[in-house]
């Protein structure tokens, strides 16, 4: 009906795979889910920031040839540092792609809802809210790609009218509030930026 409709894409190309890595080649963790027991050991990253450029970096920086990186190593550094600081890096991720969207439409994003395996990391989507300042909502159902395919031939075939019809199938499970003031925000988001720099450099 004439109506025009954009989705904006940022590519991460390393997010929920740091887990494995640190499950596989690291041996630090034994499954998915174990990494936020684990994290939760301590109650930040104690300044270790990892960047897991491992095939270089998505967006915004587009840079095949970066690596990994972890900075911030010291004595005290242990496995559960290591761990948190992997989860970290998910969110920051996610966190410049969607500042980076923000910057491209000159619109706030009021909220972010989640989905994937990833999401069910209740320190993970904590994390990604402080990060971002905004609610982070996760629904009942979390693999949400296959779930939007079927919406769509459902859409097609007639069982559903409408996207407005859809809205009302959807349920939340969890809503994660922002728990850090500006200052602390900024201060992560600049140790990130910094390890990034590293990685490209």
């Amino acid at each position: 009906n004439g109506k025009v409709e954009y989705a904006l894409e940022g590519s991460v190309f390393i997010g929920g795979a740091v887990g494995q890595w640190l499950r596989d080649e690291l041996k630090l963790i034994s499954s998915a889910a174990e990494s936020e027991v684990v994290a939760s050991q301590v109650p930040d990253s104690g300044g270790v920031c990892l960047v897991p450029a491992f095939v270089g970096l998505g967006a915004p920086y587009w840079d095949m040839e970066a690596r990994g990186v972890i900075t911030g190593l010291t004595r005290g550094s242990g496995r559960a540092h290591i761990v948190r600081a992997a989860l970290e890096s998910i969110s920051f991720q996610s966190t410049e792609v969607l500042e980076s969207m923000r910057n491209d439409v000159n619109h706030s994003i009021p909220s972010l809802k989640v989905d994937g395996g990833a999401s069910k990391n209740n320190l993970l989507m904590q994390h990604q809210s402080d990060a971002l300042g905004i609610p982070v909502i996760r629904g009942q159902v979390i693999e949400t790609t296959a779930l939007g395919a079927a919406y769509l031939a459902g859409l097609a075939v007639g069982i559903w009218n409408s996207t407005d019809d859809l809205r009302s199938t959807w349920k939340l499970d969890r809503e994660f509030a922002p728990q850090w003031n500006d200052s602390k925000r900024g201060e992560a988001l600049l140790l990130w930026k910094t390890a990034v720099k590293r990685a490209i450099s």
